[in-house]
């Protein structure tokens, strides 16, 4: 690990940023301007939008409507080559009955977040395998985390009557453990000279905890339908293909994106039908995972509380897997969008860590250089309750502040930036 750190400070940024597409900063430099189309307002709406389907919990109709109005959305941009994964969600078998089972069949991945002992360490939903375990969280502040500060409580809440009557009626469908079809939608900007390779860009679009899912993960979600939506103008070229996707299931164990690993790895770079210039499934260059982008108002104050305020020092996590097999690459793929967070973004630094987990970037980042963008550091922060509304019914639109979409806006700006430099991006005149 100290060979690799210390590998960082030799990384010459500009033969690798510069080597595919960087622009210089000035009114000629397309990255700035596709940057600048995107919009606060815009954003939000975004995020308005995909709460009106609530939590957007996996198995339900909600979720379902959610999809399509995602598909519907994506059209209208113009970025109309939208698919569709289809896989069977098959929750795991409980292990055991009683209070166990139940703990099992909330997860949908193993173990429930926030199901443990009032008094010990919860585990967090969403990872399964070696680098997408479960984060360990403190509830009450007390118990065997390893975290060092001011704790605030995690883990999921299933009370319906933690929240009002609207979101009651809404996420009053409940399907945690009924297994069956599931769908996930994905549309891509087809790249004018390499189209055989691609970047892939994801955000989760399903939530639970009877709120809105607004940050966990509607400001993820919306991230990447305006990235789709800009890269889609029709001005806009990129030599190399981008692939916008939504993933499903995130909150039940990254199903998903595994599905979509398995459905499409070994049809990677075939061209179809032959001599025809396409590739369905181009080479897969990396893959860019945006989760939870919203709040960074920093820990928990000694009385449980914390600041209504974004900290002064809030800023865009950028997140590698340090022991996967990719470590090399994916550092270096983090550190391209920490320099073009430098350059065009206009509010928040980012900075890089280590450890990436419990998201959908994980499944990936054994086979390909795979970073996600966060609002807080996944393992250290939102596992100590840094983020006291994670899937929560405080998840809501009505909950965030300007300055907090700002923050989720930087993290747009910073993967846009990134994307035009290594995909080529130009625009028509």
């Amino acid at each position: 690990m100290r060979t690799l750190l210390g590998s960082i400070a030799a990384l010459t940024f500009a033969s690798l940023a510069g080597a595919q597409g960087a622009t210089p900063a000035d009114s000629t430099d397309p990255v700035r301007e596709m940057v600048a189309r995107l919009d606060l307002e815009k954003y939000k709406a975004t995020i308005k939008g995909l709460t009106q389907f609530g939590d957007r919990m996996q198995g339900t109709r909600r979720n379902a409507e959610a999809v399509d109005w995602i598909e519907a959305q994506l059209k209208s941009y113009g970025c109309t080559n939208t698919e569709r994964v289809r896989y069977e969600y098959a929750p795991p078998t409980p292990r055991g009955g009683g209070a166990g089972a139940a703990r099992g069949a909330g997860a949908g991945g193993g173990r429930a977040a926030g199901a443990g002992r009032a008094g010990g360490g919860g585990r967090a939903a969403g990872g399964a395998g070696r680098n997408t375990g479960p984060i360990t969280g403190v509830v009450g502040g007390s118990g065997g985390s390893r975290l060092r500060g001011n704790r605030g409580p995690t883990g999921v809440n299933r009370d319906s009557m933690r929240t009002d009557a609207r979101l009651r009626a809404l996420n009053a469908e409940q399907a945690p453990t009924t297994p069956g079809m599931r769908e996930q939608v994905f549309c891509t900007k087809v790249g004018t000279t390499r189209p055989d390779e691609m970047y892939i860009v994801g955000g989760h679009m399903d939530g639970h905890g009877w709120g809105e899912a607004a940050n966990d993960d509607g400001s993820g979600t919306a991230i990447v339908m305006e990235l789709a939506r800009i890269f889609s103008n029709p001005d806009v070229q990129t030599e190399r293909s981008i692939r916008f996707a939504l993933w499903n299931n995130e909150e039940t164990g990254l199903n998903g994106a595994r599905a979509y690993i398995e459905q499409r790895q070994a049809l990677q770079g075939r061209e179809e039908p032959a001599g025809s210039g396409r590739y369905p499934e181009p080479k897969w260059l990396g893959m860019i995972q945006h989760d939870m982008m919203l709040f960074d108002h920093g820990m928990p104050r000694a009385d449980g509380t914390l600041s209504p305020e974004q900290r002064p020092e809030a800023d865009v996590n950028i997140e590698f897997q340090i022991d996967s097999k990719m470590a090399d690459q994916s550092m270096k793929l983090a550190f391209v969008f920490h320099r073009a967070n430098n350059r065009y973004a206009t509010d928040y630094p980012a900075t890089v860590g280590p450890h990436m987990t419990n998201t959908d970037s994980g499944p990936f980042q054994d086979l390909i250089p795979a970073i996600s963008l966060r609002e807080n550091e996944r393992g250290a922060h939102v596992g100590a309750g840094w983020d006291p509304h994670w899937h929560q019914p405080t998840d809501r639109y009505d909950t965030f502040s300007d300055k907090d979409f700002r923050l989720g806006l930087n993290a747009a700006q910073t993967t846009l930036a990134a994307l035009g430099q290594l995909t080529g991006v130009t625009l028509r005149k």
